[in-house]
């Protein structure tokens, strides 16, 4: 039996489950991010293309090329340093990407004692339309109805 080294416990981490009610009201901030996340991801795409193009032209490569190829090495990295922070952002949220290049994100809850995840899809017009168990299949997609939702806020007078 192998024994861990003195100070390596695996630490459990919680996550924050949401509201319905709250998942809404943070929607603009998680659309804000979940942009960026995606901008990022493209831009990032691009310069690494950019890169192997360069890289991959025949012949030894010109001043103005090797230049280039740094330009677009650093533009790479910059794009990919700014992906990171505002994954780093959604994910001090407890969201987590699903795609970021399509704009889907998942958002903690709990619903019959089990964890389920609404989808956020930055391009419907609904984002929170759709949701899905843990133990589900990654495509699943069941709709939002009332029970989900979560209670009715109760107001004071």
């Amino acid at each position: 039996m192998t024994r861990q080294p003195k100070g390596t416990k695996k630490r459990s981490r919680s996550i924050q489950v949401w509201t319905y009610a709250q998942a809404q009201t943070a929607l603009p901030y998680i659309t804000a991010i979940v942009r960026s996340l995606r901008e990022h991801a493209l831009e990032a795409l691009i310069y690494r293309r950019q890169l192997q193009r360069l890289t991959n032209q025949p012949g030894r490569p010109t001043r103005t090329s090797l230049i280039a190829i740094e330009e677009a090495k650093r533009q790479a990295e910059l794009a990919e340093s700014r992906f990171e922070d505002a994954a780093d952002e959604l994910q001090e949220l407890d969201i987590f990407s699903l795609d970021p290049l399509q704009g889907t994100a998942l958002i903690p809850f709990v619903h019959k004692d089990e964890l389920a995840w609404y989808i956020f899809d930055l391009f419907d017009s609904r984002p929170l339309s759709f949701w899905l168990f843990q133990s589900d299949p990654e495509d699943t997609r069941r709709p939002i109805t009332s029970m989900q939702k979560g209670p009715a806020p109760t107001q004071s007078a």
